[in-house]
């Protein structure tokens, strides 16, 4: 199935979606880094991009997407997040970086059969939800386009009204949304994002987010009750790192969860080479970086958990989210690697840049497991209706 990726940043949602089996048409992708990193990735034997597009298409605002009118299947992309961002400035549809309004315009002129769109999860906070709701509503109702000069405000009275007095024509979309942890879906990373998923009226597809398949609890029984997870690493319940809580919730679980247990950054990272060594030379992106250190809300992420969201940060990366705490207390950054693996991306992906450009792709990515899984139920649903 023909598919075009918005937004594509370093790649994490796209390569989800091209394994999943759809085949993207056009890419798109304005930061000179990110594409640097999918250009180079795409002439290496083997690559998860080997596939994608030759030439990647830069300004989403400079696309006529009517010329993929009746060709795509699927849509898909992360919007960028900095407008709702918690570490952002928080402006949202006065932030000329929001790109919804580019998203839609997608929508509309491609008439896609489905879509799937990634955001931060302040996008939820209270004091966006007019706007939260204003985006819902242009994405289930994307012909319905502003009017020259209308406030924004004015034109979500006007999808509201229209909403509320007709019935799904062809040109609507079907749109559930909903908050999703990458930990639940056994990516090794506490990351939370609102997902946009819409399905064209007349394919007549019912939908529903996959169902988590990892968690926390499992986590917990695995580590203080089966002692499993010990097992498997060789080491002792007492050179564990993790918080508090696990011996709290360890108390009110009766027994094994059905679910597998959330994997931990030791699951994901314990077989690299320390970063120091001369072994770590056989892996890209794989290289000491100095500088962590540890102090009052600056932690790092426990070994044994999965780590804390990965960031990009306004003003550089925030070290507390990006380093590794171990059983010691010790703490160090993650290499471009090891954090490229909290993302899951294969190893053979190389992404281009210093550390802290490298780390800002990632800290802006989509798990590519995650978007795999997502992706795949999608594809599976557009296929039954062929």
């Amino acid at each position: 199935m023909n598919s075009i990726e918005l937004f594509a940043g370093a790649g994490g949602l796209g390569i989800g979606a091209n394994r999943a089996g759809f085949s993207p048409q056009a890419v798109i992708e304005w930061d000179k880094h990110c594409k640097k990193t999918i250009e180079h990735n795409r002439t290496q034997m083997e690559s998860a991009v080997a596939v994608w597009p030759e030439d990647l298409l830069s300004d989403v605002r400079d696309v006529d997407f009517s010329e993929y009118h009746g060709e795509i299947d699927f849509v898909s992309g992360g919007p960028p997040c900095q407008p709702f961002s918690n570490g952002g400035k928080h402006k949202a549809q006065a932030d000329n970086r929001d790109m919804f309004p580019e998203a839609v315009r997608a929508i509309r002129e491609v008439r896609p059969k489905a879509f799937l769109f990634e955001n931060v999860r302040g996008l939820t906070r209270t004091a966006f939800r007019n706007y939260f709701e204003y985006i819902t509503l242009q994405l289930r109702h994307p012909y319905l386009e502003s009017k020259p000069e209308e406030d924004w405000s004015d034109h979500y009275s006007r999808l509201q009204r229209h909403h509320t007095s007709h019935s799904d024509t062809d040109g609507d979309y079907r749109l559930v949304t909903q908050v999703l942890n990458a930990a639940d879906y056994g990516v090794p990373q506490k990351r939370e994002r609102v997902f946009f998923v819409g399905f064209r009226a007349d394919t007549n597809i019912e939908w529903s987010f996959p169902r988590p398949t990892h968690s926390f609890d499992a986590l917990v029984w695995d580590q203080l009750a089966s002692g499993q997870y010990q097992d498997r690493h060789g080491v002792l319940k007492r050179s564990l790192s993790r918080s508090n809580r696990f011996t709290s919730r360890e108390k009110r679980i009766n027994s094994k969860p059905e679910t597998k247990p959330w994997v931990t950054v030791r699951d994901a990272i314990s077989d690299l080479p320390n970063p120091r060594s001369i072994e770590a030379n056989q892996f890209l992106n794989h290289s000491f970086q100095d500088g962590a250190r540890s102090y009052h809300g600056h932690t790092g992420s426990p070994y044994d958990e999965p780590a804390k969201t990965l960031k990009a940060g306004v003003h550089g990366v925030p070290g507390g989210e990006n380093m590794v705490r171990f059983v010691n207390g010790k703490v160090r950054y993650f290499s471009v690697r090891e954090s490229a693996r909290l993302q899951t991306f294969p190893d053979n992906y190389e992404i281009t840049g210093s550390w802290s450009e490298a780390m800002r792709q990632l800290g802006n990515a989509v798990p590519v497991e995650l978007a795999r899984i997502i992706t795949a139920d999608i594809h599976s649903k557009l296929a039954s209706e062929h």
